[in-house]
């Protein structure tokens, strides 16, 4: 599996470096987060991770507050998710993840980034069967043999644990997320996840060059100048 969630963070990192579409998205995974499983972390394990992980990327507390104290009232927006999948330029394949109010106005925006950019978006199912849906769990550890031990005295189906520079990343099902996090710190402790995220990681690549590369990183910043839209995935290489 390797670091395919590195290459992602780091084409995010250069398409949405603006703190406020940061905060915005956090925002409202936060809010859908909360209202959907409530909104004590303790008791919502997904929201505990979730605000973790918005204060690893410096998303302010009264950004987190807002959100929470919004999805306390019980009103507001209905947020569903929404998925599309299709080939990007070069023929990569690519996920975009969205949080919706409306499918339809996203649907619209979404495909037009296809369209602008010589990309064609497809049905449901279209790719998604050659990313896996994982869950990575990140920490700083030297002993991965003993980590793979837990997890699988827990009964968690690990696919693929690496250990570099002092850092221990283990890949998982999603599914099996919350259950590989409990079996960690109940074997090491209280666990400082430097990376805590469930992606969709590809299982290949795709070589992109000449006129794709220009094209194909436009496509990423109108995808994610949308409001709407939370991820990206692809398996592009460049």
């Amino acid at each position: 599996m390797g670091r395919a969630y590195q290459n992602r963070k780091e084409s995010m990192a250069k398409t949405s470096d603006a703190k406020a579409k940061v905060y915005s998205k956090y925002g409202r995974e936060i809010y859908v987060c909360a209202k959907a499983g409530g909104i004590d972390p303790n008791g919502n394990l997904a929201l505990r991770g979730l605000i973790e992980r918005a204060k690893k990327d410096q998303v302010p507390s009264h950004v987190i507050e807002k959100a929470i104290d919004k999805a306390k009232g019980g009103g507001g927006e209905d947020f569903a998710i929404a998925r599309y999948e299709g080939f990007g330029p070069g023929n990569c394949m690519v996920i975009v993840e969205c949080l919706t109010d409306n499918p339809n106005r996203t649907f619209g925006d979404v495909r037009l980034c296809f369209t602008k950019t010589k990309a064609k978006i497809g049905s449901s199912g279209t790719v998604s069967h050659m990313f896996d849906h994982a869950a990575i769990l990140a920490f700083k550890g030297e002993d991965d043999e003993t980590v793979l031990d837990a997890l699988l005295m827990a009964d968690v189906d690990v696919s693929d644990i690496e250990n570099e520079n002092g850092m221990i990343t283990v890949f998982v099902p999603h599914t099996d997320s919350f259950k590989a996090k409990q079996a960690l710190q109940d074997a090491f402790g209280e666990i400082d996840f430097e990376v805590d995220e469930i992606q969709f990681l590809p299982k290949g690549s795709t070589p992109i060059a000449g006129d794709d590369i220009p094209l194909f990183e436009k496509f990423l910043d109108m995808l994610n100048d949308l409001d709407d839209v939370q991820n990206v995935y692809h398996d592009a290489q460049y």
